[in-house]
């Protein structure tokens, strides 16, 4: 029930008070504390601090007093109680009737959004009706809207203050209360106006402000009769230090405030929901006849919307996006990993490219956490805010390192998709060469065997910490080595000044290309040769090997049963590994390669991880098991609906949710960047009628349809599109399309 725009979103927390277990959560884009790393076993290169995304000012408070009683929903035992989620408009709203001490009954609606439309503005609007009122006087109502600044992090130690106050007011027309951030300095002001209304009338009434260190408020009271109806419509605007020079937050705040008091509730609700609507034109994916995967993927699709818009690049992905606290809101692998295909296929290069300036920006930090470690080159962080790292887990902040693989690997999967050359150039080279330093002064080269191994490592599967040799890490080190060369190539055949100019930017020698070489050529992989799969890293076939089938339910979930030392010591797999390498480098690997593989581990694999399921759902359906693909393809698309993982408390999944869009568009459509071309193989999973969706690919948008019968693919404007069907060439003509039989 969170609700949020990209700028800032809150939980889905209620109006009125509640005195009952809760998180009242409100969180702002880009707003953090650096919180320190006080740890008794400190080593060298550990770090500094641990950021934390912040609760912030509690802009939705409404406190209502029904004939003097406080309405709190932990005690007065609401009835008819339903909150609905409009995913296709971006509103959330809630009804409930409660009945008071002298017989009275009355029914309350709450509606808000968080506005798509102007990013710093939210609006509330909360109605009472009293239904029945046995006394026949009438009650007194009295409302009194709030802004909240004494909040605190769930995770806070020992409940520890992150704001310090800066200002304060209340009166008739405005409220404001503006908060500093310790230690990193973020100021952060929350403005709102109210209006009463009777009916659809506006109504007079005395405003009887208040105010107190971090809250300012506004009392105002009215009568309510049988069958009447009173509403207050809350406006909030909420503006940063980020945007607006600090000693002008307040006034910025202010000035959306008076800017927009002058339209109602309706008005500005049209606006934002103009901008869902045409959100959803660019990224619905509709399927008939399964309702439950139909509104699995919608809520993805609709959080993803809500989490990251991307028009500024200081901006990333957290993977609770603004519905919780859990992971410090920093941002991780999952974004190039997991969310960048999605951004590539619904939205504008520009999107997607922001997300790689992110890294590009951050390339100085990059290079500074390698120093940090002993290293060369550039590691980026597991963690950041600002490019630092700011993970305090040893076996994952120092030895979780295939991460630069991904940031590696994201920039071949733009520039593949997007045919942008340009961008290798003028950034990605960059990243790409620092990271290839990373590898080389990483790898161990064992003389005694002659080849180059990675020792005390930490693969995806998070259930294995400090082993030596993944076979994952140590093939995606040599990938990026392959490509960097590839690209440098390239670049040198067809633009020689431009390569001789990035040459003498970043120092690169002869020398150095020559090293990578012998690094990819003599790379050590463990293999099993018996069953001919790669082996996730050096032991583990020593392991006992058992299958998730093996398990108690009451085992499940592991890391929520079973001692650490009993998970690191079992063969059971947090999420794909050997098989997240063979998704990212598919098109290097036979499908009777992928199949060995996926036949061994899938069976092993606890899927504890929300990133597990969608990666092993897009094999699944490659190598033909599609019930198996389905079935994972549902847990990814349910898993915070359904609470799979027993941890939706925490907040929502929001980076695995672009892995579900993958496994419809790459797993059951089978979308591949082929030889320059768009390829499709797709399928119709056997519960649902058809699906479809929409995809935009090098200036060309398209729509695909897939029936039982054949597969539709039509395009809107544009220019002919080339691509590839089942393996045969087809056009898609401007505003054209075409119909290709099963």
């Amino acid at each position: 029930m969170s609700l949020g725009n990209g700028y800032m979103g809150l939980r889905g927390n209620f109006e009125e008070s509640y005195s009952g277990d809760h998180l009242q959560g409100t969180y702002i884009a880009g707003v953090y504390y650096p919180d320190r790393t006080v740890v008794g076993w400190w080593k060298v290169g550990y770090p500094e601090y641990f950021a934390k995304v912040l609760n912030a000012v509690n802009f939705i408070g409404i406190d209502v007093q029904l004939d003097g009683r406080v309405l709190d929903l932990h005690t007065w035992r609401p009835s008819k109680f339903r909150r609905t989620l409009d995913m296709y408009r971006g509103e959330l709203v809630r009804s409930f009737q409660v009945e008071d001490g002298e017989g009275r009954v009355y029914s309350v609606e709450a509606r808000r959004f968080v506005s798509k439309d102007r990013r710093e503005l939210a609006c509330i609007r909360y109605s009472l009706t009293l239904l029945v009122d046995p006394p026949g006087r009438g009650a007194q109502v009295k409302f009194t809207p709030y802004l909240e600044g004494n909040v605190v992090n769930e995770d806070a130690n020992y409940g520890e203050d992150f704001w310090q106050r800066v200002e304060e007011f209340s009166g008739e027309d405005y409220q404001l209360v503006t908060m500093e951030v310790k230690k990193s300095g973020f100021v952060v002001a929350a403005a709102s106006t109210f209006r009463l209304y009777r009916g659809q009338e506006e109504a007079a009434v005395e405003v009887r402000p208040t105010a107190r260190p971090r809250y300012a408020g506004a009392e105002a009271e009215l009568t309510v009769h049988s069958g009447e109806t009173v509403s207050l419509e809350k406006l909030v605007a909420v503006t940063t230090s980020r945007d607006h020079p600090r000693e002008l937050v307040s006034q910025r705040a202010l000035e959306l405030v008076r800017r927009y008091c002058s339209h109602n509730y309706r008005e500005l609700f049209a606006r934002h929901a103009q901008a869902w609507a045409k959100t959803w034109g660019e990224s619905d994916i509709v399927i008939e006849g399964d309702p439950a995967a139909q509104q699995g993927i919608r809520f993805n699709i609709f959080h993803l919307h809500q989490t990251y818009t991307g028009e500024d690049p200081r901006l990333n992905i957290g993977p609770k996006g603004f519905t919780g606290e859990k992971y410090g809101g920093g941002t991780y692998w999952d974004t190039e990993a997991y969310c960048l295909p999605f951004y590539l296929g619904t939205r504008e290069p520009e999107i997607a490219r922001n997300l790689l300036l992110y890294r590009y920006n951050h390339l100085e930090k990059a290079k500074e956490n390698a120093r940090k470690l002993g290293l060369k080159g550039a590691l980026y962080p597991m963690v950041t805010m600002n490019g630092e790292e700011c993970h305090n887990e040893w076996e994952i902040t120092f030895e979780e390192i295939h991460r630069n693989g991904a940031i590696a690997y994201a920039i071949f999967n733009y520039v593949r998709y997007t045919g942008d050359g340009q961008y290798l150039e003028d950034y990605g080279l960059e990243v790409l060469v620092e990271i290839c330093r990373f590898w080389a002064s990483r790898v161990t080269f064992q003389p005694r065997k002659g080849v180059y191994m990675i020792l005390g490592v930490t693969g995806p599967n998070e259930y294995e910490n400090n082993v030596n040799n993944n076979w994952y890490t140590n093939r995606i080190a040599v990938w990026c080595l392959e490509y960097t060369m590839e690209v440098l190539a390239e670049l040198r055949r067809a633009k020689p000044d431009s390569y001789r100019k990035l040459v003498d930017k970043l120092q690169l020698q002869q020398s150095e290309l020559e090293h990578w070489s012998d690094i990819a050529a003599r790379m050590y992989y463990p293999y099993v040769e018996e069953l001919g799969v790669f082996e996730q890293q050096d032991g583990f076939m020593d392991k006992e090997l058992l299958t998730v089938a093996d398990l108690s339910p009451e085992d499940l979930p592991l890391n929520q049963n079973w001692s650490w030392d009993r998970i690191l010591r079992s063969c059971f797999i947090k999420q794909a590994d050997v098989l997240q390498g063979l998704f990212f480098l598919g098109h290097l690997y036979d499908l009777e390669t992928k199949k060995r593989n996926f036949d061994f581990y899938e069976p092993m694999t606890v899927h504890e991880s929300s990133l597990s399921p969608c990666v092993h759902a897009i094999i699944a359906a490659e190598i033909g098991y599609h019930d198996k693909a389905y079935e994972l393809y549902l847990r990814t698309a349910r898993l915070d609906l359904d609470n799979y993982n027993k941890d939706t408390d925490d907040g929502l999944h929001i980076t695995s949710m672009a892995g579900t869009w993958m496994a419809i568009v790459y797993g059951f459509a089978g979308l591949r960047i082929e030889n320059d071309r768009l390829t499709l193989r797709p399928f119709l999973p056997g519960r649902w009628k058809s699906y479809s969706f929409g995809l935009l690919f090098r200036g060309h948008r398209l729509k695909v349809q897939v029936t039982p019968s054949e597969v539709v693919i039509s395009q809107e404007g544009g220019a002919r599109c080339d691509l590839v069907v089942h393996g045969q060439p087809y056009g898609v003509e401007a505003d054209g399309q075409i119909s290709i039989p099963h």
